[in-house]
């Protein structure tokens, strides 16, 4: 039975556009029908930097009703519209205002497959995202249907006034073009490899059928920590939550000490440009869990990873690295296996901001506590202790600036 092939990339038009969706399609048109497929023939229908919703829509439509295996490629930025803040791809007129009214919404894509036949239908997503949707990312999953499989990655957003490049699509099509395709956990597997350190902040995706396809896979690190907060312990009769004074941390009973959240205000901040303000207000929560809980406790690490996250939002690569060195270190300190999650993630996070690091000096300083994590963390992909050592050395042979 023939296969249909659906290839869909979007990005806005001017300064609102993160990623340059359309510039994988050429590579991936180059691939054999049949290849992109999975099967003996194929039908493609090939959607580049649309306009309207309803015509992703049709498309789609008309694709998941279609007999036999599907295949749907996106490459794109996800954004949240402002009244409901839900994810939708944006599309070549979305603009922050506008898209409720003029990008996709994701969960049509999960409405839209939800009756075909477990096991037919395949993902491979390539997204790249703004501040906000990244920092809901981490609280929700990215809910691509409970039967399907999803295989991708989610980049978190790109340097300033920077267009970042489908790497992942693109290694995708690259080796799709030798005219063999791989299953397709190998393929996504293959494809990782890839990224190099560009991959180490991504949210991978990885879930064969499981339900909610944004929960990541084995093959790269988690999402950093929500900067939705820690859950409270339950408090006593009328009291307050355990160990929580007066800084509204209670993000479940919101009513209680303040009726604000702490999370939210510094989205908010974030949304304004306030980076500086954003940290502000986390470092007050992170001495407070620390004075409650202990410098190495959950609730303290959860505010250094989340203002590790405010550091890169900023555009500040020496702090967010140096932030992740810490929260890796404290784990470990703290008798955490060198293969959990938490601290494969850390040291994962930072080495990707390590990288985007220009000045040779704190480079070399930061280089070198990486190396040694490094090597007690080797990760999950392969060379990356390598890559480490040959950076450093590479920052050997440059003159000290300062």
């Amino acid at each position: 039975m023939p296969g249909t092939v659906l290839l869909l990339a979007a990005s806005p038009v001017g300064r609102g556009r993160l990623v340059d969706a359309a510039s994988v399609l050429p590579v991936l048109a180059a691939v054999d029908p049949a290849v992109l497929s999975g099967t003996d023939t194929a039908n493609v229908v090939e959607l580049a930097d649309p306009l309207e919703p309803q015509a992703v829509l049709t498309r789609l439509r008309a694709a998941a009703t279609a007999p036999g295996p599907l295949t749907v490629f996106v490459t794109g930025q996800l954004q949240l519209d402002r009244k409901q803040h839900l994810p939708h791809l944006a599309l070549a007129r979305t603009t922050p205002a506008t898209v409720r009214y003029t990008a996709f919404p994701w969960a049509w894509f999960r409405e839209e497959l939800r009756l075909r036949a477990p096991g037919t239908t395949t993902l491979l997503l390539d997204l790249h995202t703004d501040a906000e949707t990244w920092q809901w990312l981490r609280a929700h999953p990215l809910d691509s249907g409970r039967t399907n499989a999803v295989y991708g990655r989610v980049a978190p957003p790109p340097a300033r006034r920077s267009v970042a490049v489908p790497s992942y699509m693109k290694a995708v099509a690259t080796i799709l073009r030798s005219g063999w395709r791989p299953p397709v956990d190998q393929l996504h597997q293959q494809a990782v490899g890839r990224l190099g350190a560009e991959g180490y902040a991504d949210v991978v995706l990885a879930a064969p059928g499981s339900v909610g396809a944004g929960v990541p896979g084995g093959y790269a690190p988690r999402p950093p920590a929500a900067l939705k907060g820690p859950r409270p312990r339950t408090p006593p009769e009328g009291g307050p939550p355990d160990g929580l004074t007066d800084v509204g941390l209670n993000r479940d009973n919101p009513g209680r000490h303040q009726n604000a959240d702490p999370h939210g205000a510094i989205t908010d901040a974030v949304q304004a440009g306030r980076h500086a303000d954003a940290d502000a207000l986390a470092a007050e929560h992170e001495q407070a869990a620390v004075r409650a809980h202990g410098r190495g406790s959950e609730e303290a690490l959860h505010w250094i990873e989340v203002r590790a996250d405010l550091a890169m939002l900023a555009g500040d690569p020496v702090r967010s690295c140096r932030a992740w060195l810490a929260v890796a270190g404290a784990r470990l300190a703290a008798g955490q296996a060198s293969g959990t999650v938490a601290v494969e993630a850390a040291v994962d996070r930072a080495h990707h901001q390590w990288g985007r690091i220009h000045d040779p000096v704190p480079a070399r300083e930061l280089g070198l506590a990486l190396a040694e994590l490094r090597g007690l963390v080797p990760g999950r992909r392969k060379g990356a202790l390598d890559h480490v050592r040959k950076q450093l050395g590479q920052l050997e042979s440059q003159p000290l600036t300062s």
